[in-house]
């Protein structure tokens, strides 16, 4: 199978808009004097942060963030023929996905998800609304709520009948987030260098990225969707897990005094965001959780290297955090455990010419010069 259908997220284009973005978010950072300001690396990360000033009788700042996010196409990849129980599932974890994709980019930055909205537009919301959606995709996300430790504003649904193709239902919004007070900020004290430790905690299976070829390959499958895996999991339930919440492991971190020289949410681009630091670093990696059935499936039937795969997927590793010694990642370790997560001491990070991510057992080399990404 031609590994061309694993091009139609157009990243250069995508990265380029994203950096020019940044840079128009730079030229602002003293319009709010007043009210607060912004870290002079607070820009280029999964969630940027703003120091909220706090009034004359309190001392100090508030570290917090607006971090809008969509779910992207996720909410496509499934059969036409789901009965009214699948459906029910399915929008379970859809909803769940949702919380995941603005949470965990919070989470990344060492904060708290307080309030969340949703932005929810279609042409055809009597298409859209089902009772099965609206059961399934509601539950799932509350419980994804309650499991952050997050409010639900509610949000928008216009109608938009130039604007979006009938049937279908765009899936966006915003979690306001803080590091709560008092509370140390990743990387305070000591930022990511060489010595570091990598410990990486794993997925439940793709999360909310990669979907444009997961959905690419299941047009070309004899049996679509419904296709089995090597475990006997139809395709569809395997790339539609609930996402992992990472949340609650990180705030866990934080209270209990672990130094956290860094954290990456590993989303789109895969492996790649593990080198999202703009230093010269090679991050090593010997051990990690295994790559998941799915993942393998699709490297197939993709017919394309390890190479490939894991600047695509997450592979079965959702977040990579980083501390200075075993020690602190032996607790990484145990508290993602105590959380119901499987983690690995995964690697160490090493002082390079640039930056570089080295999968050991694999033989897979991913070079920052293809990676336009960083903070």
């Amino acid at each position: 199978m031609s590994s061309s259908i694993i091009d139609h997220v157009d990243y250069d284009t995508l990265d380029w808009a994203k950096n020019r973005f940044i840079k128009a978010a730079r030229s602002t950072t003293r319009f709010a004097e007043r009210f607060g300001y912004i870290p002079e690396d607070g820009f280029g990360a999964s969630a940027n942060i703003f120091s909220l000033k706090l009034p004359d009788n309190l001392s100090g700042s508030l570290a917090i963030s607006l971090v809008p996010e969509g779910l992207g196409t996720a909410d496509d990849a499934r059969p036409e023929d789901l009965s009214s129980s699948e459906l029910l599932e399915f929008w379970h974890n859809i909803g769940v996905k949702t919380v995941s994709v603005m949470t965990n980019d919070a989470a990344s930055s060492g904060l708290q998800s307080i309030v969340i909205g949703l932005y929810l537009p279609s042409s055809t919301p009597e298409t859209v609304f089902t009772k099965e959606f609206m059961s399934g995709f509601l539950d799932g996300f509350v419980a994804g709520c309650r499991r952050v430790g997050c409010v639900y504003l509610s949000g928008e649904t216009p109608q938009l009948k130039t604007k979006i193709v009938p049937g279908k239902l765009d899936i966006a919004g915003a979690v306001f987030a803080i590091v709560p007070p008092g509370q140390a900020k990743i990387g305070e004290g000591r930022s990511l260098g060489a010595g570091d430790r990598i410990v990486l905690i794993e997925s439940s299976g793709p999360h909310e990225n990669g979907f444009t070829t997961m959905r690419d390959l299941a047009n070309r499958l004899p049996e679509g969707y419904r296709t089995k895996i090597s475990d006997g999991t139809e395709f569809w339930r395997a790339i539609n897990a609930p996402s992992c919440l990472y949340t609650p492991v990180i705030q866990e971190l934080i209270r209990e005094g672990v130094t956290l020289t860094n954290v990456e949410n590993i989303t789109g681009h895969g492996w790649l965001k593990i080198m999202r630091s703009k230093k010269p670093l090679r991050y090593t990696i010997t051990d990690f959780p295994p790559i998941l059935p799915v993942f393998e499936f699709a490297k197939e039937k993709l017919g394309i290297s390890y190479d490939k795969l894991f600047t695509i997927f997450n592979c079965g590793s959702g977040m990579a955090v980083f501390v200075p010694d075993d020690a602190s990642a032996k607790r990484v370790v145990q508290v993602c455990e105590s959380h119901g997560l499987n983690a690995k001491l995964a690697g160490i990070v090493e002082d390079a010419p640039e930056r570089e991510v080295v999968i050991e057992p694999l033989s897979v080399k991913l070079s920052g010069a293809s990676f336009a990404l960083g903070k």
